[in-house]
């Protein structure tokens, strides 16, 4: 193993005489194999057959681009060789995203691909933070994996002829409107209230409220709106959830490697579970719509799925079925 690492690692900075081809840093393999590892320790107990969707990754570089688990690169890719830290083929070309990229799409041959930056370039800094938001892109390739996945999403008719997919970003939800601000408030207030109830009692009486100002607030806004947010909270606020509960899993059942604990900026999950718990309830305490945007359903759809986990343990296992909404799980139609 050491003699074949280190032949990797010359033909990695062997460049040419142009010094042309990049070389993987040790810090961005052992985090890379790190999430690797997470996931095939972990994935499954938290979405059933979550190893059966592709770990394609493509690591953004200042200078290059690195992919790994790619099942068919495209011609642009030339091989570097094979990791045997990784156990994967390693491909690079010229860097074409952006370096603070956090996000998963079609972006090499049509496979969904997780795209992501270096740790120090994105906005989560630290590896073990890095590690469980790579473990979030890759649950949005097991949400791309689903048979109805596509043709559902277009079923939707959100798009409104966009064919790129930025409809999901730039859909032109109501954010502004200061009715709609003012139960969002209320929605936030509620869904706190029920995340942090004690009691099973007084749990039944808060979720009965969220549910009410949840109601209220679909009454406010269009319905094309409502199915908009809906689909948000479903795909974005759960892959947020299962970012926390993978976490706080991990705490509890898993080791990381040593190479991974020996990293200057490591963290345990127990920390980063804690963390991300944090964000939820600061972002649901601000219930800033105007400001965040889109970006609200992260945290709102996360504290959803964990007073799902209360009011209902076994929703995970009609999540793909009921697709594209939580309504159902909450006793609600459309």
């Amino acid at each position: 193993m050491v003699a074949a690492y280190a032949l990797f690692l010359a033909a990695l900075s062997g460049a040419d005489a142009n010094k042309t081809m990049p070389a993987m840093r040790d810090i961005d393999r052992t985090r890379i194999a790190e999430a690797f590892r997470l996931a095939d320790a972990l994935a499954n107990r938290v979405w059933p057959d979550w190893d059966k969707a592709p770990f394609a990754l493509l690591l953004v570089t200042p200078e290059h681009e690195l992919l790994v688990r790619h099942p068919n690169p495209t011609p642009d890719f030339t091989l570097l060789g094979e990791d045997p830290v990784l156990k994967q083929k390693v491909w690079f070309r010229k860097r074409v995203f952006s370096t603070r990229l956090l996000a998963t799409f079609p972006a090499v041959a049509g496979a969904s691909t997780i795209v992501v930056g270096q740790a120090e370039n994105t906005e989560f800094k630290t590896s073990a933070r890095w590690v469980i938001t790579v473990l979030h892109e890759h649950f949005h390739q097991l949400q791309h994996r689903q048979p109805r996945y596509q043709a559902g999403v277009d079923g939707l008719g959100l798009a409104r002829g966009d064919q790129t997919g930025m409809w999901m970003l730039n859909y032109p939800f109501p954010y502004t409107s200061a009715r709609v601000k003012s139960q969002y408030a209320v929605v936030c207030k509620a869904l706190a209230e029920a995340l942090h109830a004690s009691g099973e009692s007084e749990f039944r009486h808060k979720l009965a409220a969220y549910v009410q100002a949840r109601n209220d607030f679909r009454a406010l806004v269009k319905p094309d709106d409502f199915k908009y947010l809906s689909f948000q909270l479903w795909q974005e606020g759960v892959a947020r959830y299962t970012e926390y509960h993978l976490a706080e899993l991990a705490a509890r059942r898993y080791v990381p490697s040593q190479q991974f604990q020996a990293l200057k900026d490591y963290t345990t999950f127990k920390e980063v579970a804690r963390t991300i718990l944090r964000g939820i309830d600061k972002d649901l305490a601000a219930a800033d719509l105007a400001k965040s945007q889109r970006t609200v359903v992260y945290s709102w759809g996360a504290a959803e799925g964990l007073v799902l986990d209360r009011a209902n343990p076994n929703w995970r296992k009609r999540y793909f079925q009921d697709a594209f909404s939580l309504d159902k799980h909450f006793g609600t139609q459309p």
